[in-house]
């Protein structure tokens, strides 16, 4: 089962995502996509690191979240925090638009299939105003099709907006 938490930034999705893992009771295994390239990033993902139980496993996987799902026991409810960065790091890693569509297919498929849950985090980033520059615009289309990919296998998708989860239906017509 695949669960999609999305919500713009600070707006309360990943600490869902740990109280939705923390209510199940059983073993978590938290896929953390976050790099530490700078200070700021390493003082996000300690805050991060200190809201979960010390008895959850942690795979820390920037780019491979096919492979890290794999990894995650059957009896596991995993933890993907978050799409967004992956995205970020895959455009960082070189790869192209298509490839990054084709492992999220991928990996949606896989965590939709799984008997254990699968709660993904990722941003609504495409509310806002047009960014200025190709990067900017190509990481926000990208994310905005991961982020339908990824609802589309979803048995449950929210959207979070000041900690509050709003139910988002199915398209017409399924």
């Amino acid at each position: 089962m695949l669960r999609l938490l999305l919500g713009g930034a600070r707006s309360g999705k990943s600490a869902i995502a740990v109280a939705v893992a923390a209510r199940r009771g059983g073993p978590v295994c938290f896929v953390a996509t976050a790099e530490a390239l700078d200070g700021e990033m390493a003082e996000r993902i300690a805050l991060h690191r200190a809201e979960r139980p010390t008895t959850w496993r942690t795979l820390e996987e920037p780019l491979e979240l096919v492979g890290a799902l794999e990894r995650v026991t059957a009896d596991e409810l995993a933890v993907v925090d978050c799409a967004t960065l992956w995205v970020a790091n895959c455009l960082g890693a070189g790869r192209t638009d298509g490839e990054v569509e084709a492992e999220a297919r991928h990996f949606a498929r896989l965590a939709a299939t799984r008997t254990a849950e699968v709660v993904v985090v990722s941003n609504e980033v495409g509310s806002g105003l047009v960014p200025a520059d190709p990067l900017s615009r190509r990481f926000r289309d990208l994310l905005g099709r991961v982020n339908h990919v990824l609802a589309a296998a979803a048995t449950e998708a929210h959207l979070v907006v000041a900690g509050r989860l709003l139910e988002l239906s199915p398209p017409e017509g399924t």
